[in-house]
């Protein structure tokens, strides 16, 4: 009898969550290495070891028990990756993919190189070389390295701020944005490539996080097919099989830019759980087993809702479940996450509707009713 192939994840967070939850369908085996010992993934893995994702050594002895090695975020060290693809070992997404991705300067330079539209921008290490591109201004300074849910982004204005990030930093000139959207690939190691329908993303202003997108975006339908073949090309460039999460910004003037690509599942896909009949994590299953890509059609209208800690610290606890789960076709997600910390992902909803206006009167009570806060405060307010 042949022996199931052994998946190792690097991170441990929800999205490994999510898709050991998904692998477990299919009898698979996942192991897992994150720092957090009370990390989401520790108590379903099948292994689970806890270890720094940044350190080679780390990476190549862990990954070295199993067969498939996959990522579920981008701050992990590639040498290691690269050593386990000589040893054999089948690493998704490709390590010089993951190179390129994980420093925005050189994503960016890569969307040029490859034709790909993208906001104007410069390199910088340092005020001095900023001022020197102030024509770019008014723009974002994202470092070019580690940031994270909008960690690492400042806007800067004026030529002559001080209060700036130092070392390798992008600056990226602000554009016009009517809508910001994402456009999940999925490509197979033959380069076939499956898209899913683009989601519509708005963000709260003070968090610089998601607070619920929409599926499919409400845009024309020609932009929308623009959209779809622009990921595409994006995932096409890479030329590697993997899971690809294209974000893009729509103008007031009709332009669609690449802003940046995450090689892993990712936040815009969770409504594929329920919206779909083959969810990003099975997707990211199917490639890392080399199967056949999934159906990726919308089988109604859906929105996803963040669930964003608030109210500070403490054990979490979950307040608006009964009005949310009294409307039809609502899905919660908790992310297990042993605390709660105001304006920490714990979890998310989503909701499936067959008109626009159940669809919104739905995200409107998710967001009014549904919330995550230490289990002290639910304790007062009852």
């Amino acid at each position: 009898m042949a022996t199931v192939p052994v998946i190792a994840l690097l991170g441990g967070g929800q999205l490994g969550r999510m898709f050991i939850e998904n692998a477990l369908r299919y009898g698979h085996v996942v192991h897992v290495l994150d720092p957090d010992p009370k990390a989401p993934c520790a108590g379903i893995a099948h292994r689970f070891v806890v270890g720094d994702l940044t350190d080679r050594e780390t990476v190549v002895r862990f990954g070295a028990a199993a067969d498939i090695i996959g990522i579920e975020i981008e701050q992990v060290n590639v040498d290691g990756l690269e050593d386990l693809k000589q040893l054999g070992k089948r690493v998704v997404p490709a390590p010089h993919v993951l190179r390129t991705i994980q420093d925005k300067g050189l994503q960016k330079q890569f969307y040029v190189q490859h034709g790909i539209p993208t906001a104007p921008f410069a390199l910088v290490n340092g005020i001095e070389e900023i001022r020197a591109a102030s024509r770019l201004l008014p723009a974002f300074l994202k470092t070019r390295t580690g940031g994270y849910d909008g960690k690492g982004v400042m806007r800067v204005d004026d030529p002559a701020s001080t209060d700036l990030f130092e070392g390798p930093c992008m600056l990226e000139q602000c554009v016009d944005i009517a809508l910001e959207l994402a456009v999940l690939v999925v490509r197979d190691d033959n380069g076939v490539q499956v898209t899913y329908d683009s989601v519509e993303m708005v963000f709260d202003p003070v968090l610089n996080l998601v607070d619920h997108l929409q599926a499919p975006a409400r845009i024309p339908a020609e932009t929308a097919a623009h959209a779809r073949a622009l990921a595409d090309r994006v995932a096409n460039a890479f030329g590697e099989p993997g899971l690809y999460a294209v974000e893009m910004f729509l103008t007031r003037s009709g332009e669609l830019l690449v802003n940046e690509t995450a090689p892993r599942a990712h936040n815009s896909g969770h409504h594929t759980i329920e919206a779909c009949a083959s969810s990003q994590f099975d997707q990211l299953l199917r490639c890392y087993m080399q199967w056949p890509l999934g159906d990726t059609r919308l089988r109604s209208l859906a929105a996803m809702v963040n669930l964003v800690g608030s109210g500070g610290t403490g054990q979490p606890m979950l307040m608006g479940a009964e009005e949310v789960l009294a409307l039809p076709g609502t899905f919660p997600h908790l992310y297990g996450k042993a605390e709660t910390r105001s304006g920490r992902k714990m979890g998310h909803v989503t909701v499936m509707a067959q008109d626009q206006q159940t669809l919104e009167l739905a995200i409107h009570t998710v967001r009014e009713q549904c919330r995550v806060v230490p289990a002290t405060t639910s304790a007062h307010a009852k």
